[in-house]
């Protein structure tokens, strides 16, 4: 591993500026995957895709169904995802066909992909799925999908007349949900269902300056704490530049501006040197956040750009999912590549600091996520559960998550 080393700015001023530097000016660099990691990459993966093969269920062609309903479609659209994204893989694959197959067996009347529950979930990664398989019969129905996740964003169009209505509600721009999109069971929109659906209506070409794409931008900065761009108390003074889970804990506590973070609260300094308690911005939901900001077209100078990259310099690390531990580790792991690879730099430089002083050095990310998981990976191709929240605990799920990540480390497409 290559590393480059310098003295940088300490003010958060200075910081910031240097962050602006590196965003507007993108500087190639040949220091990124290298042959032999490149080669463990693709062999990790192809393992991966061995296992889960020998999972898949032989009668429905899905993966990890549930002894009784309701079926999780989107955890076969996870695994066909990352199969799709192998070079010389495709739809006419028996294994991948059956799982599209399966996948279409639950598209709804009001286009929706789902069973009975958490429509914008199974929805969105069924979508992602479907966009990649290039056949008549997905592409009749990613229409209908995309209309219908449309329809889950709180916002003056939100469609509430469909069996999924009870997700979403008709809002306008002031109000705290407004361009959100929720699970539904919360009564409240989050960051983790946006990026989902965002990464979904990418995925199958919806365009960056769509309506869509335009009022999502008003959710990630209520979810952004930074004050300069956030109007909701909870960021006020905050310099953080990261990203929390969403607007509110549930849909009762909506008028006390109050946020909501899966990382608890961080305690900030002021530069005159007063200290602050705030909501404590997190990996997944910063670099939700930061892929959401590209796939939406912001410019690299941008305030909101410059801020959450500069997070992402600060707090890289891929030992955990910085501010939550092991907490959905694996899926801060894709979404940490995915926006890596959206991004499209080679390398990041990271903040590193000890013993009073402070310095940048030039990480190759994709190399590093490659050791990374390379050390979760069982012999059989599966990866190790760490941690049971959000499911995590189920191989089948996490070894979908693995097989994006590096397929996305691989810089595929």
């Amino acid at each position: 591993m290559q590393r480059r080393t310098a003295r940088v700015c300490r003010t958060p001023i200075a910081r910031l500026l240097c962050a602006f530097v590196i965003c507007a000016v993108p500087v190639a660099s040949s220091m990124g995957i290298d042959p032999e990691r490149r080669e463990k990459a693709e062999r990790m993966a192809s393992r991966a895709m061995e296992w889960l093969r020998t999972q898949q269920d032989a009668r429905t062609g899905g993966w990890a169904l549930p002894p009784s309903g309701p079926v999780y479609p989107a955890i076969t659209g996870l695994v066909v995802n990352g199969m799709l994204m192998e070079p010389g893989l495709g739809a006419s694959d028996p294994d991948i066909d059956r799982a599209l197959r399966f996948i279409l067996s639950y598209a709804q009347e009001d286009g929706g992909i789902y069973d009975q529950i958490l429509a914008n979930y199974n929805t969105s990664i069924c979508l992602s799925a479907l966009a990649r398989a290039h056949t008549p019969e997905a592409r009749r129905v990613i229409p209908g999908a995309q209309a219908f996740l449309r329809g889950l964003q709180y916002s003056e169009a939100a469609d509430t007349t469909t069996p999924a209505g009870a997700e979403t509600k008709v809002v306008t721009r002031d109000h705290p949900f407004y361009g959100g999109v929720g699970y539904g069971n919360h009564g409240r929109p989050d960051n983790s269902n946006l990026n989902l659906m965002l990464q979904a209506l990418h995925d199958s070409g919806v365009r960056g300056d769509d309506p869509a794409f335009e009022r999502a931008l008003v959710f990630l900065a209520r979810t952004q704490m930074l004050d300069s761009v956030n109007d909701m108390p909870y960021a006020d003074l905050s310099s953080q530049g990261g990203f929390i889970y969403a607007t509110s804990p549930n849909a009762e506590s909506v008028d006390r501006l109050v946020g909501q973070s899966q990382a608890g609260m961080i305690d900030e300094t002021l530069e005159n040197g007063q200290q602050i308690s705030r909501l404590r911005a997190y990996g997944s939901m910063t670099y939700a956040g930061f892929k959401s900001y590209i796939y939406a077209d912001l410019k690299r100078d941008d305030p909101r750009v410059v801020a959450a990259y500069e997070w992402l310099r600060n707090n890289y690390t891929l030992e955990e999912n910085p501010g939550i531990g092991t907490d959905g580790m694996y899926y801060y792991y894709v979404t940490f590549a995915r926006a890596m690879n959206a991004w499209g730099e080679e390398t990041i430089d990271v903040v590193v600091r000890g013993s009073g002083d402070e310095r940048t050095e030039t990480r190759d990310w994709a190399n590093d996520l490659i050791d990374r998981l390379a050390t979760l990976q069982n012999e059989d191709g599966s990866f190790r559960s760490v941690d049971d929240r959000w499911m995590e605990n189920n191989p089948v799920l996490i070894t979908a998550y693995g097989l994006l990540a590096l397929q996305n480390a691989r810089g595929l497409k």
